[in-house]
């Protein structure tokens, strides 16, 4: 009986999600969970609506009227309430290692991967062109040499970030 209701009312609960996500700036997918959701729970309680159809074009409604609602109440933080907390000593510290840590693992990279990678991570938040124009090589190979830089710097931090992981 579920497996039928829900093939059923999967195109329909698909079309209605949509329309009424974009009319609303929600997410289509994210509805059409959440009313399976909801039909879910009405068949454990109460078996399946009477007119199905009828059923789920109320509920897809009443879902997006309970996010546009949820939208309007919420508002973002400007800041993240964690960046007004001042760091212990012992955080400083620890941040302090990892970051000398990371420096020198990407100094031992090979070939032209430690200018690379401290060119991505440079403050002045350098852009691929002149990432490119610094390093003498071509923008488009910028990409894969990262990827190759990245999977070997992996490969150094991996057995350290092993031999500090709790075991047991």
């Amino acid at each position: 009986m579920t497996h039928d209701l829900v093939t059923a009312l999967g195109p329909l609960l698909a079309a209605e999600a949509s329309a009424e996500a974009h009319a609303s700036g929600g997410d289509p997918g994210d509805l059409e969970q959440t009313v399976w959701l909801r039909l879910l729970e009405r068949l454990e309680a109460h078996g399946p609506p009477r007119a199905p159809a009828d059923w789920l074009r109320r509920a897809v409604r009443a879902e997006s009227r309970r996010t546009r609602r949820t939208t309007r109440r919420e508002r973002p933080y400007d800041t993240d309430p964690a960046d007004h907390t001042t760091p212990t000593p012992e955080q400083v510290a620890l941040a302090t290692a990892h970051r000398r840590a990371l420096r020198d693992t990407v100094a031992r990279l090979p070939g032209r991967c430690p200018r690379l990678l401290q060119a991505l991570l440079s403050p002045k938040d350098l852009t691929y062109r002149e990432i490119a124009r610094e390093l003498g090589i071509s923008q488009g190979s910028l990409g894969p040499e990262r990827s190759r830089c990245l999977g070997c710097l992996r490969r150094l931090l991996t057995p350290e970030v092993a031999a500090r992981e709790v075991r047991g």
